[in-house]
């Protein structure tokens, strides 16, 4: 089912979802202490602050920088297993970036949390509860060596140097599971992130033009974005012309576009925090050349070939190979150097749990051929809702890929 853009303002994730969510790690962890961060904010003012995907998983907010959720489940009272701590009130700052409510219960009503306190109590809270336990459970992803260690293993290194006998397990992969499977409401917002998305590029299909430049396509498929429920793109638009369409993640988008140019455009709206990501490639001019549509209905081929074998319980790697054995078997195995998909959601590039690919998961699957030697590149990218017995349903489906239903509606 779609879901007309009107409507976009009727969705929404629950507080009973979210508090449904805390439930499921609160029970998961059973007696270890788990602890999420939203993260600090930029001290300057170049972009507005986000709160951490999984902190904005469980919670839905995403404007309180500095804040911790606490899962203390051997807690003896039931409404302090969960407490949101957030930082102290601060009148003079908040003249600059915005007034922030007192703690009440208008405040606890609607973050749909029954304990918020601040900040400046959380040392004492949570030393109140590996004291209990004097077990933590990792909830943030695990860190390379080279980069700096996760917020919650950080704190607990520190805990455990305090309380004799205390451990550490890794309940890493517990947040990317629950987040690789979308709830209907979920899947709801990405339908409607992607039919905001076909509103853009539908504006590139009629305003593509010769004499243009690759910031000008740019600027088409986001206006068509904000002009039709979404505040910004998901990620910086890729928009390369014909040599740059071969660098995959090409961020220029300064040159002009000339008559017989492909231009490979990466873009997704972002709506309510769910992002949309699709590749396309179209003819400037508005018809492809022999050549250019035979390496382009390879990429479909191929594409077609991995949206087929997309279904629940099936690997990334049998998706890859079922795009690349086509791509392969037509002689440009070399051309096509880099993955076939990822996962989607409140990332781009979203967390992403060991294993097969979960029943209610979006992907990508996004093929592609690169010639720098012939200066143009195709990449064809759809976003698939992973079901049991419909197999791989595109969200996307409604922006165009075929080379004639490209060139139709780009006919002038």
């Amino acid at each position: 089912m779609r879901y007309a853009l009107g409507m976009s303002d009727s969705l929404s994730i629950t507080r009973d979802e979210y508090a449904s969510r805390r439930a499921r790690v609160l029970k998961q962890l059973k007696d270890a202490v788990g602890l999420v961060f939203a993260g600090e904010a930029d001290a300057s003012i170049h972009g507005e602050f986000r709160a951490g995907a999984n902190f904005e998983y469980l919670t839905g907010i995403t404007n309180e920088a500095g804040a911790i959720l606490l899962f203390d489940p051997l807690h003896p009272m039931d409404d302090r297993k969960v407490i949101l701590f957030l930082k102290p009130l601060n009148p003079e700052l908040e003249k600059w970036d915005g007034f922030r409510m007192e703690i009440s219960t208008a405040l606890k009503e609607q973050y749909g949390v029954k304990t918020v306190m601040r900040t400046t109590a959380f040392a004492r809270f949570l030393l109140e509860a590996t004291k209990r336990t004097k077990r933590f459970a990792l909830l943030h992803s695990l860190a390379a060596h080279t980069s700096a260690v996760s917020p919650d293993l950080e704190v607990f290194r520190k805990s455990a140097e305090r309380i004799p006998g205390s451990s550490i397990i890794d309940q890493s992969q517990m947040l990317a599971v629950m987040r690789a499977s979308k709830s209907k409401a979920e899947a709801k917002l990405m339908q409607c992130a992607a039919d905001i998305t076909a509103t853009g590029y539908s504006a590139v299909l009629k305003g593509l033009k010769v004499g243009q430049t690759e910031f000008d396509v740019q600027e088409m498929l986001e206006h068509g974005y904000r002009s039709n429920g979404s505040r910004r793109a998901a990620y910086h638009t890729i928009a390369g012309g014909g040599f740059n369409a071969t660098v995959l993640h090409y961020h220029g988008n300064h040159a002009p576009l000339a008559d017989g140019d492909l231009i490979l455009i990466d873009s997704g709206a972002d709506f309510m925090g769910y992002a949309c990501d699709v590749s396309r490639t179209f003819p400037v001019n508005g018809r492809f050349t022999k050549r250019q549509r035979e390496i382009y209905d390879i990429v479909l081929k191929a594409q077609l070939a991995a949206i087929a074998a997309t279904k629940a319980g099936v690997t990334f790697a049998a998706i890859d190979k079922a795009a690349r054995d086509v791509i392969s078997k037509a002689g440009y195995a070399d051309a096509f150097f880099h993955g076939t998909g990822h996962h989607l959601g409140l990332e781009v590039h979203d967390i992403t749990p060991d294993g097969p690919i979960p029943e209610g998961a979006v992907i990508t699957i996004e093929p592609g051929i690169y010639l720098p030697s012939e200066n143009f590149g195709v990449r064809i990218e759809d976003d698939i809702l992973v079901t049991k017995k419909a197999g791989g349903v595109n969200l996307t489906e409604a922006i165009p890929k075929s080379v004639d239903a490209i060139e139709r509606a780009m006919k002038r």
